[in-house]
């Protein structure tokens, strides 16, 4: 049973939880195992975001983001802002779970048929809200299921994400730095 007001960040991290597991206003999700498609498809971004990161920045996967003491969302994926001191593995904790949303440049989302609302609807609210500059969300499209990369830049006004592309069979990017990605890459995955 969930304790009176809901669960916490600090029940969170304490309980024996599934990785990936997430709080959304005091609520536990438990992850479900994903599919082939949702797992290919974060292996592929996170390599190539991995391989062109500038200095200053890191590729994370299964690392809540504490946006407040009953939400703690888990992206897919996120590139956070290191410590700065140029050592790369500086801000490497082996028992780090989570980052305050000061950190994060990038929240991806993997579009599975359990997380369709919550990856289209409530995150990138949160996450606007939270101030975090770019969300992408990825989904399964066309006669050959490749993804499909929404992208998005935080307008500064209104804390709103405005779209910025919808990128098929390859995504490149100028921002939060430049990539390209062959996305045809996960059918040799």
């Amino acid at each position: 049973m969930p304790p009176p007001g809901g669960y916490r960040l600090d029940d969170l991290l304490r309980l024996d939880l599934p990785a990936r597991a997430e709080l959304m206003d005091g609520s536990l999700v438990l992850p479900v195992p994903q599919q082939e498609f949702h797992s290919v498809t974060a292996d592929l971004l996170r390599h190539a975001l991995h391989e062109a990161a500038p200095a200053g920045l890191r590729v994370r996967r299964q690392t809540a983001v504490v946006l407040s003491e009953h939400t703690a969302p888990v992206p897919d994926l996120i590139v956070v802002r290191t410590d700065g001191t140029g050592d790369p593995d500086a801000d490497l904790d082996p028992d780090r779970r989570s980052c305050p949303p000061d950190d994060v440049v990038l929240a991806v989302e993997v579009v599975s048929p359990d997380s369709r609302e919550r990856d289209r609807e409530t995150k990138p609210f949160k996450y606007a809200r939270a101030r975090i500059p770019h969300y992408w969300r990825v989904e399964m499209s066309g006669p050959d299921n490749l993804p499909a990369v929404h992208t998005y830049a935080l307008d500064v006004l209104t804390f709103c994400y405005v779209p910025t592309g919808v990128h098929q069979e390859r995504l490149r990017v100028g921002v939060p730095f430049p990539l390209t990605v062959d996305l045809t890459e996960i059918e040799r995955m």
